[in-house]
Protein backbone atom coordinates (compact mmCIF):
# COMPACT_ATOMS: atom_id res chain seq x y z
CA UNK A 1 0.00 0.00 0.00
CA UNK A 2 1.41 3.39 -0.91
CA UNK A 3 1.82 6.15 1.65
CA UNK A 4 -0.79 8.26 -0.08
CA UNK A 5 -3.43 5.55 0.16
CA UNK A 6 -2.46 4.83 3.78
CA UNK A 7 -2.85 8.50 4.62
CA UNK A 8 -6.22 8.79 2.90
CA UNK A 9 -7.43 5.64 4.62
CA UNK A 10 -6.24 6.99 7.99
CA UNK A 11 -8.05 10.30 7.38
CA UNK A 12 -11.29 8.56 6.44
CA UNK A 13 -11.11 6.27 9.46
CA UNK A 14 -10.48 9.16 11.82
CA UNK A 15 -13.35 11.15 10.29
CA UNK A 16 -15.68 8.21 10.79
CA UNK A 17 -14.56 7.72 14.38
CA UNK A 18 -14.95 11.44 15.09
CA UNK A 19 -18.73 11.17 14.79
CA UNK A 20 -18.97 10.03 18.41
CA UNK A 21 -16.38 12.45 19.79
CA UNK A 22 -17.54 13.99 23.10
CA UNK A 23 -16.99 17.61 22.00
CA UNK A 24 -18.84 17.08 18.74
CA UNK A 25 -18.13 16.09 15.17
CA UNK A 26 -17.46 19.64 13.94
CA UNK A 27 -14.84 20.24 16.63
CA UNK A 28 -13.09 16.98 15.72
CA UNK A 29 -13.31 17.52 11.95
CA UNK A 30 -11.84 21.02 12.04
CA UNK A 31 -8.86 19.93 14.13
CA UNK A 32 -8.28 16.81 12.08
CA UNK A 33 -8.26 18.80 8.87
CA UNK A 34 -5.88 21.36 10.39
CA UNK A 35 -3.40 18.63 11.37
CA UNK A 36 -3.48 16.98 7.96
CA UNK A 37 -3.13 20.32 6.17
CA UNK A 38 -0.17 21.27 8.37
CA UNK A 39 1.78 18.21 7.22
CA UNK A 40 0.54 18.29 3.64
CA UNK A 41 3.88 19.01 1.97
CA UNK A 42 6.01 16.59 4.00
CA UNK A 43 8.23 14.48 1.71
CA UNK A 44 10.47 12.56 4.12
CA UNK A 45 9.19 8.96 4.02
CA UNK A 46 10.38 8.09 7.53
CA UNK A 47 8.60 11.09 8.99
CA UNK A 48 5.43 10.24 7.09
CA UNK A 49 5.54 6.65 8.39
CA UNK A 50 5.93 7.96 11.95
CA UNK A 51 2.93 10.25 11.50
CA UNK A 52 0.86 7.37 10.09
CA UNK A 53 1.87 5.20 13.06
CA UNK A 54 0.86 8.02 15.42
CA UNK A 55 -2.48 8.28 13.62
CA UNK A 56 -3.07 4.57 14.15
CA UNK A 57 -2.25 5.07 17.84
CA UNK A 58 -4.85 7.86 17.97
CA UNK A 59 -7.42 5.48 16.46
CA UNK A 60 -6.74 2.97 19.24
CA UNK A 61 -7.02 5.69 21.86
CA UNK A 62 -10.37 6.83 20.43
CA UNK A 63 -11.62 3.25 20.52
CA UNK A 64 -10.60 3.00 24.17
CA UNK A 65 -12.33 6.32 24.92
CA UNK A 66 -15.56 5.15 23.31
CA UNK A 67 -15.46 1.79 25.09
CA UNK A 68 -14.92 3.55 28.43
CA UNK A 69 -17.82 5.89 27.69
CA UNK A 70 -20.05 2.92 26.88
CA UNK A 71 -18.93 1.09 30.03
CA UNK A 72 -19.62 4.10 32.25
CA UNK A 73 -23.07 4.54 30.72
CA UNK A 74 -23.97 0.91 31.34
CA UNK A 75 -22.59 1.02 34.86
CA UNK A 76 -24.58 4.19 35.62
CA UNK A 77 -27.73 2.54 34.31
CA UNK A 78 -27.51 -0.49 36.56
CA UNK A 79 -25.65 0.80 39.62
CA UNK A 80 -26.51 4.15 41.06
Amino acid sequence: MSQKSKTINLYKTLLYMGKDYPKGYDYFRVRLKKVFEKNRYETDTEKIEKMIAHGNFVIKELEALYMLKKYRTLKKRYYE
